[in-house]
């Protein structure tokens, strides 16, 4: 009985190896082909610790001593010193909307800073406090974008608006001073300037508080900017710039397909690979989404709906007016840029489920049907502004099954949170402050 089922095991066992190894050879072909022949390397992440591979500014070089104190400043609801209602105060931080629980992002249509309460699970339920009047809420009027692998982008936000290199050089008269794009002018990339300006948008502040107070944070900064004159060593650019250094290394490095191109065939299912050999031929995807991140610095207008049209009702402090619904052409004031979005990068999406800068899909399944038929859903996109390859793909219904498990699971780091500090110096909670979320994150 052991002899024949040593047999049997051993006379199937080449052929399941031969299907594995078709397999990833028809992926390995697919990827050499997607990059001009450099294969698997072009699609690598480095690992968050190997600072010289992981793209940086030169003006914001990345260290250890920055990527600590960026790791707390981040999380830290005791920067939350300039709401605008007292009883918000303390009580929020830039991973208020962009937390690891949802990949980075804020789990929700619409991220809600200040005037938040509550987190439940995964940032899911996160609602409006009562005490706060909507208008004084601190939300946007797009989708929160992923945090992750952001070194791979040379301008942040959909509209691409911060940053003074790339895409930005020649934008220089939108630069308006009295508005958050004027920390362009510091000249650095767009990681480092959305993070210094964001301080000051979703009101976070320095200029007193537990920075100064805490001899630990007095530490870290004294250790991550020991060039800077000790009167400006504590301050929001450098607050930004380490953020920047910590938010670079967040790079899900632990997805299957990482590791699939890192010699460990087995980490994808076939289903998956299939998925992904979809990915990179016939669904085209990898025409925008390339790269380490999936991802570029291009901006395509696909028509789908703005955040004020979503569907649950639950969004706030939005319209058919606002300027971010123009896509870059909000920033830029060309008309050919009109309804044009960033591409965005496609790790962990599922640990988020909305997507399109308005929201408007709720399964990573439905955008690619959505791409896949090539039917604009919003009205107020002019056919001859859509991008000319917004085509039909005629791809099955099982194919588009396929390549959702790529992208879902193949592209899903599990363990974000090793990217999450132990504590924080102040002993806040965190992402959130409120009541509601201690209670919800454990913390009472």
């Amino acid at each position: 009985m052991v002899i024949s089922c040593a047999v049997l095991f051993s006379s199937c066992q080449p052929d399941n190896e031969f299907e594995i190894s078709e397999l990833d050879g028809r992926l390995n072909l697919a990827l050499k082909r997607a990059s001009d022949g450099v294969g698997q390397d072009y699609f690598k992440l480095p690992q968050s610790n190997d600072y010289s591979a992981i793209p940086q500014d030169p003006k914001n070089p990345i260290t250890d001593a920055k990527v600590r104190l960026g790791q707390m400043l981040f999380h830290e609801s005791g920067i939350a010193i300039a709401a605008k209602n007292d009883n918000g105060t303390g009580s929020y931080s830039c991973a208020s909307c962009h937390h690891a629980q949802g990949g980075f992002q804020a789990c929700l249509p619409q991220g809600i800073g200040e005037g938040g309460e509550g987190f439940g699970h995964t940032g899911e339920e996160r609602l409006l406090r009562a005490d706060y009047n909507v208008e004084d809420i601190d939300v946007q009027p797009i989708r929160t974008p992923s945090a992750l692998n952001v070194a791979y982008q040379t301008n942040l936000l959909w509209n691409g608006q911060f940053g003074a290199t790339g895409k930005n050089v020649g934008t220089e008269a939108q630069w308006k001073e009295e508005t958050p794009l004027a920390n362009n002018h510091l000249g650095y990339e767009g990681t480092e300037i959305q993070a210094i300006a964001g301080l000051g948008v979703h009101r976070l502040e320095l200029s007193e508080g537990i920075v100064h107070e805490n001899p630990i944070y007095q530490q870290l900064f004294n250790e991550a900017f020991p060039n800077f004159p000790s009167a400006r060593r504590i301050s929001q650019e450098t607050a930004g710039l380490a953020i920047a250094a910590y938010e670079r290394t967040l790079l899900p490095t632990e997805a299957p397909f990482q590791r699939w191109l890192n010699g460990e065939k087995s980490a994808m299912t076939d289903d998956e690979k299939i998925g992904a050999i979809l990915f990179f031929t016939k669904a085209k995807c990898a025409s925008c989404h390339s790269g380490p991140a999936l991802s570029s610095m291009e901006f395509h207008a696909l028509g789908m709906k703005d955040l004020y049209e979503h569907a649950s009702g639950k969004v706030h402090n939005v319209s058919a007016d606002d300027d971010a619904n123009r896509g870059r052409a909000s920033f830029t004031k060309k008309s050919a840029d009109l309804y044009r979005f960033k591409v965005p990068q496609l790790y962990n999406l599922k640990d988020s489920p909305f997507y399109g800068h308005g929201a408007s899909f709720t399964h990573v399944k439905d955008v690619i049907a959505y791409k896949n038929k090539a039917v604009a859903e919003n009205a107020n996109v002019p056919s001859d502004k859509l991008d000319r390859n917004f085509k039909p793909l005629g791809l099955e219904e099982e194919e588009i099954d396929q390549i959702a498990a790529f992208l879902e699971n193949g592209l899903r780091d599990p363990d974000l949170m090793r990217f999450v500090p132990d504590a924080l110096p102040s002993g806040n909670c965190f992402p959130n402050n409120d009541h509601a979320a201690r209670v919800d994150l454990g913390c009472e």
